[in-house]
């Protein structure tokens, strides 16, 4: 193996690719508890609808969450796992106090546009370490989070 992890990728490349994958797990951690808290919180004409829906994608935040902590190990590194990790390394902040749908709406297309960038950067680290694995998933992440984006846009363009 010799300078190769258990995987057949380079130790350096691996844990690279780890460190990275830690601090997406810690914004998939925030988004996870941000839309927890709009889903709680929602008010007004759209309850119904958002309620659903924000139940929908924190159920899919919540498989990506160990889907990408189980990446880690899987590279040989240790997934974070403290709100206290999450909240330093996290490039998205924990929302407060939001009832409103298109505030809600307009805080997950911001997070999802963060989680996308941060997935493409990834994505070419895992092309360069040759690691069809992450490479893989960050792909599907991508071009599912791509499709919410135009549908969560195309809902804020309704009123």
């Amino acid at each position: 193996m010799g300078n190769n992890n258990q995987i057949g990728i380079s130790s350096k490349k691996a844990q690279q690719l780890a460190a990275k994958l830690n601090e997406l797990l810690a914004a998939y951690q925030v988004f996870y508890m941000n839309v927890r808290g709009l889903h709680w919180n929602i008010n007004g004409n759209n309850f119904f609808e958002l309620h659903l829906k924000y139940e929908e994608l924190y159920n899919n935040l919540q498989l990506k969450v160990d889907e990408v902590a189980e990446r880690i190990l899987t590279l040989g590194a240790v997934p974070l796992h403290t709100f206290t990790d999450y909240m330093k390394i996290s490039a998205l902040k924990e929302a407060k106090g939001i009832h409103n749908g298109a505030e809600g709406v307009t805080l997950i297309l911001e997070s999802l546009g963060k989680m996308i960038v941060m997935q493409r950067e990834i994505l070419k680290l895992s092309g360069d370490a040759e690691d069809e694995g992450t490479n893989a998933l960050m792909s599907d992440y991508i071009r599912e989070q791509e499709k919410m984006v135009w549908m969560y846009a195309a809902w804020l363009k309704k009123g």
